[in-house]
């Protein structure tokens, strides 16, 4: 399939933008180590060339913590389309500014910088409204323009649907439009807890970027690392009640701790059956933080096999049938392309709105995050960290963390430029993935 689609593209040509995803290589030959894909559940550490300045408008960041998200486990078992052996993965990373261009006036070397997972242009209508995930001047892919209508923001480490740029599982990545796509953390804050995925708006305010009127019930499905903050922010932001779904027992623990939260094991209750229960009348706001990866039901395995399908209907069904009756679906789990038996009839007659978000515009919430919740303590982000490990063991961690063992939720991936671990705010030492249990938690 993957050289199906790499064909096509090749065939339709790129879509014009502002940018490239392909860098200048550093003089003299110099390399990092970087991950990268070589097909399914194949992931390699390679030398790659550094790279350099090629834009004027560029930063090249020397990164001190990357991650692995679950949306990377679609690229893992080559379920994304448009991927190429070789390209270097990873969207969540931090650093700091290695090199400017010549025309970066805001950032100078030696600064302390998130960076946003799309590279948003800053000038377009979208990046006016701060809506980066959708700008129009990044992505090459005219193949996503084809399947969707429009096209995405280009996305580090995604692949060349989201435009081929390079990532962030890396020593050193080069940001196009560096001064619009780095924020740049405050002195004292330590880098894990200006963990990337902290400044991810599905990761942190997803309640706010699902519905924005009041809610007073609320179901998370799923709860993973971003779900985990999706039940902490529907709380902050003012729900009285949160439920949250999943069936690893570790991660329905950690949700408990969040407050108002009740669990329910999808493997041992009958999810719509207990909701129904506990309120009557439905849910104000089901938000689906889960995938098209796992489908539960023997009819969506085999349409899932046969490609009769992309994506499966379970959760979307089981969360249009929970809510009230106008109330709201906020969809943030990630999803591709097609799916069978929709109850597109009950999302009618019950006027659900039923909201697809979109990949999440960094830059519309990023700075309300960083000022007004993780400086004020207002949210920490220290609870979602359960490991710390070096680069190196990247390959062996997609592993683990796609099996779920040693009871991984969120994982700071440092590099030999890293801070040490900030284990007096309750931050994880550095630990090995060889070393960690071969069962799930």
């Amino acid at each position: 399939m993957q050289a199906i689609v790499n064909k096509a593209q090749d065939a339709m040509g790129p879509a014009p933008t502002a940018t490239t995803p392909t860098y200048k290589h550093r003089e003299g030959g110099q390399t990092m180590r970087a991950l990268a894909w070589f097909g399914k559940e194949d992931v390699r550490m390679v030398d790659a060339p550094i790279p350099d300045i090629t834009e004027p408008t560029d930063v090249v960041v020397k990164v001190t913590g990357t991650t692995i998200c679950g949306s990377d486990l679609h690229l893992y078992h080559s379920e994304m389309l448009g991927m190429q052996k070789g390209d270097i993965l990873g969207h969540e990373f931090m650093g700091f500014i290695d090199r400017v261009g010549d025309k970066v006036s805001t950032l100078k070397v030696g600064d302390k910088v998130v960076v946003s997972f799309q590279t948003a242009c800053g000038t377009c209508k979208y990046c006016k409204k701060k809506w980066s995930s959708m700008c129009d001047r990044t992505n090459n892919s005219s193949m996503m323009a084809s399947m969707y209508g429009q096209r995405d923001a280009g996305f580090f480490g995604y692949g060349h649907l989201t435009g081929g740029f390079p990532g962030g599982q890396s020593e050193y990545v080069r940001v196009p439009f560096g001064e619009v796509n780095c924020l740049k953390v405050p002195p004292g804050l330590s880098g894990t807890s200006t963990c990337p995925t902290c400044f991810r708006p599905h990761t942190t305010p997803s309640p706010t970027h699902a519905s924005t009127r009041a809610m007073s019930s609320v179901s998370g499905d799923c709860a993973t690392d971003f779900q985990q903050c999706v039940v902490r922010w529907a709380l902050l932001k003012g729900a009285k009640k949160v439920y949250a779904i999943d069936t690893v027992p570790m991660r329905l623990e950690l949700a408990k701790k969040a407050g108002n939260v009740e669990v329910i094991d999808f493997n041992k209750q009958d999810v719509l059956k207990t909701l129904e229960t506990a309120v009557p009348d439905g849910l104000d706001v089901a938000i689906d933080c889960t995938t098209f990866h796992e489908p539960k039901t023997v009819l969506h395995k085999v349409e899932k096999a046969l490609m009769l399908e992309t994506d499966h209907s379970e959760t979307l069904n089981e969360t249009i049938h929970a809510v009230r009756k106008f109330g709201r679906v906020g969809l943030i789990g990630v999803y591709a392309g097609y799916t069978n038996h929709f109850n597109v009839g009950a999302l009618m007659e019950k006027g659900v709105r039923f909201i697809g978000n979109g990949q999440a515009p960094v830059h519309l919430y990023w700075h309300e995050i960083l000022n007004d919740y993780i400086k004020t303590g207002k949210f920490d982000p220290s609870f979602m960290v359960s490991h710390r490990v070096p680069i190196e063991d990247f390959p062996e961690l997609y592993r683990k963390f796609d099996n779920r063992y040693a009871g991984v939720v969120k994982v700071f991936v440092e590099t030999p430029a890293s801070e040490p671990p900030a284990v007096d705010k309750g931050y994880p030492q550095r630990s090995r993935v060889a070393d960690w249990a071969e069962k799930a938690f």
